[in-house]
């Protein structure tokens, strides 16, 4: 793997439940993996059911690896929104606006056959690395 691949890992952010990274910086971007609605001391679903609570959770859990990565939530350019049912995106979209405040990075959301445990939700962002 090329050295100009740097791995972010944190504890902040639900560890790995396969072969991948949380994210990896390349080329002063950082591309997060989906990130679903576990808590990353007990790896258990929160909200069950709760598709704003799954929702803010997921969205913690991406600023963790963000910020782990020397980004942020205002630094997004883009996300990608899985929902098990299409029929929860106003729900959604509430707690994601209410998170993303004035950032407005590019979106795109969709309905999927099925996600990991049968979340409700992952969500996954390419973001601006800060040179800080």
């Amino acid at each position: 793997m090329s050295s100009a691949l740097k791995h972010i890992q944190t504890e902040n952010a639900p560890k790995a439940i396969g072969p991948y990274s949380q994210a990896i910086v390349a080329n002063g971007l950082v591309y997060t993996a989906g990130q679903i609605p576990f808590d990353p001391a007990t790896m258990q679903i929160v909200g069950e059911g709760d598709i704003k609570a799954q929702t803010r959770q997921a969205i913690k859990n991406l600023s963790a690896v963000l910020t782990a990565a020397n980004a942020s939530l205002s630094s997004v350019v883009k996300t990608t929104v899985f929902l098990k049912n299409m029929n929860d995106f106003n729900d959604m979209n509430s707690i994601y606006s209410e998170l993303f405040g004035d950032a407005r990075p590019a979106r795109s959301a969709v309905e999927v056959a099925r996600l990991p445990r049968d979340v409700l939700v992952e969500i996954e962002c390419v973001a601006v690395v800060s040179n800080h």
